[in-house]
This record gives C-alpha cells, structure tokens and sequence, in this order.
C-alpha cells in the first residue's frame, strides 16, 4: 500500500476529486494548507499599503491506495490538476506498512 500526497491549487479540488473517483478511489482527506516553492508568493494592495504575501493558498490531499494502482492515481492527479503554469503543485509517494480500520478491526488492504 501507498500513501499519496498532492499539494494542489485550491480551484483543482472538485476536478482533482472527480478524477479520483472515476478510478475506484473511495475516500481521501483534504487540509487547506499554505506554503510556497518557486512562486514565492506575490504582492498585495490592502488599503493603499502594499504588503507581500509570502505563503499561497494550497490544498493537501491525502489517500491510501493499493501499490497496483499508485501510478493510475497519479495520472489522475496530474490530468485534474495541471494548469501548465507555475505552482500547479506536487505529488509525494510513501509507503505504508499498516492500516486499521478502526470501527471493524479490519486491516491490511481490506481496510483501505
């Protein structure tokens, strides 16, 4: 099992999620989160002041999926997400050693 971590453009959630689905995942968890990489944010006017926004809105979504399936969710990811500029986001891959679902015990893959 792998667990999958995108950090994606806030406006690509509904589509990223759409996209997941279409290939069998059944759940995920999603953390507005802010951060930077090479947009290293940008400048705003507030009030005649302009300030520097240093950190960017970004969705985290995280799942659990079957390492037979890692590279389709990627794909999935990719095609959702990209909008071909920068800060379109980034996918990281571990692994996972256990997983328990906690209402029926069940765990390994038949918790996922």
């Amino acid at each position: 099992m792998k667990k999958i971590e995108a950090i994606i453009k806030p406006f690509k959630l509904d589509e990223v999620r759409e996209s997941l689905s279409e290939i069998g995942v059944t759940g995920l968890t999603v953390t507005e989160v802010k951060g930077f990489g090479r947009q290293k944010g940008h400048t705003e006017l507030y009030r005649g002041a302009e300030y520097v926004v240093d950190f960017l809105p970004k969705v985290k979504i995280e799942l659990i999926v079957r390492s037979a399936d890692v590279e389709r969710a990627i794909e999935a990811i990719v095609k959702a997400a990209r909008t071909g500029k920068i800060g379109d986001g980034k996918i990281f891959v571990t692994a996972v050693e256990q997983v328990v679902r906690i209402r029926t015990g069940e765990s390994g893959e038949a918790a996922v």
